[in-house]
This record gives structure tokens, C-alpha cells and sequence, in this order.
């Protein structure tokens, strides 16, 4: 049965790792990645309504997962804002979904960023999660360039059952996320 790569790294690798480093007695004690959730903000979809579904569509295609679309919550005069107005997309990933999409972001989308020195230590939440933003959505290899006729960036959420920021960084380096102090 076919199990993804980084779902089997995590069992082999990153549990013991992260049971000598933090001295864990029990297995359920150890994080691991619960979710990922990705955002895209559209705020020139208040003129525009069909940029909205293409940032839907764009983001099912990177995630390999239908998104759906965000809708204000207020209005907003000086931006033109109504409330229930589509203003952007999302989509959360789960279980081998979210572990093909780590793999992915890792290995091929991260390098493809222009000058990539490493992620920010700074995404941190201080209840073990971690959040990232990519400026321009071309870096994943699912989107066409010539069909993108609007660049966008995106937040990514990595989720963790993790206590302290200390334990989400250990198990996102364990897991191959190059962030740029890293030793």
C-alpha cells in the first residue's frame, strides 16, 4: 500500500529524533503536523469578480484539493468592500494529502524561489504553530506561467500539536524546512 515519503520519514526519523532532543517518555507526547492550511487574499476582487475563481482554481491545483472561496466579513467603505463579497480562497489539507504537499513545497517549490536564503524563524505563533509567506504562487511546478495573468502570493499555515514554538521548529526542521539559521 502506497504511503507517502515524508509520512514514513516522520515514523523513522523525525519521532526518534525528537524523543532523544526533548526526552519524551510516551509516543503521543511527540508533535506531529495536524494540518495545513493555505490562504490567498485577492484584494482586487472587488472590481474583478472572476479573479476570485481563478485564485480557486489555482490554489485546487496546487493543493490537489478543491479550495473555496473567502468572503468579507464587513464592509469596508474606503476600500469599496461590501460584506459576503468572495475576497479570496483557501484550503486546509490533511493526513496524505498534507504530507504530498510538504513534500512538494520542500523539494521543488522552495528552491524555485527567487534569492531563497531560508525561512524566517519569525512565522511562529507561540502555541507551536508556524506560518509562511510565499510571495508569488508561479513557484509551484502544477501552474501553467502563460495561463497566470495575475501573480499572487499566499500565507502557509503548518499546524502541530506541538506545546512551544522551540518543539514546532525542531519537528519542521526534522521534517527538512530550511529555515536560515540552521546549524
Amino acid at each position: 500500500m502506497y504511503s507517502p515519503r515524508l509520512k514514513d520519514t516522520y515514523s523513522k526519523s523525525v519521532v526518534p529524533a525528537m524523543k532523544e532532543k526533548f526526552g519524551y517518555k510516551n509516543v503521543m507526547q511527540i508533535p506531529r503536523l495536524t494540518k495545513i492550511c493555505l490562504n490567498q487574499g485577492v484584494g482586487a476582487a472587488v472590481s474583478d469578480k472572476k479573479l476570485v475563481d481563478q485564485a480557486v482554481e489555482e490554489m485546487s491545483t496546487i493543493a490537489g484539493q478543491r479550495a473555496v472561496s473567502t468572503k468579507s466579513k464587513k464592509a469596508i467603505s474606503n476600500f469599496k468592500l461590501r460584506e459576503n463579497l468572495p475576497i479570496g480562497s483557501r484550503v486546509t489539507l490533511r493526513g496524505d494529502r498534507m504530507y504530498e504537499f510538504l513534500d512538494r513545497l520542500i523539494s521543488i517549490a522552495l528552491p524555485r524561489v527567487r534569492d531563497f536564503a531560508g525561512l524566517n524563524e519569525k512565522g511562529f505563533d507561540g502555541r507551536g504553530n508556524y506560518t509562511l509567506g510565499v510571495t508569488e504562487q508561479i513557484i509551484f511546478p502544477e501552474i501553467n506561467i502563460d495561463k497566470v495573468n495575475r501573480i499572487n502570493g499566499m500565507d502557509i499555515t503548518f499546524v502541530t500539536t506541538a506545546e512551544t514554538d522551540e518543539e514546532c521548529l525542531a519537528l519542521l526542521k526534522e521534517f527538512g524546512l530550511p529555515f536560515k539559521n540552521q546549524k
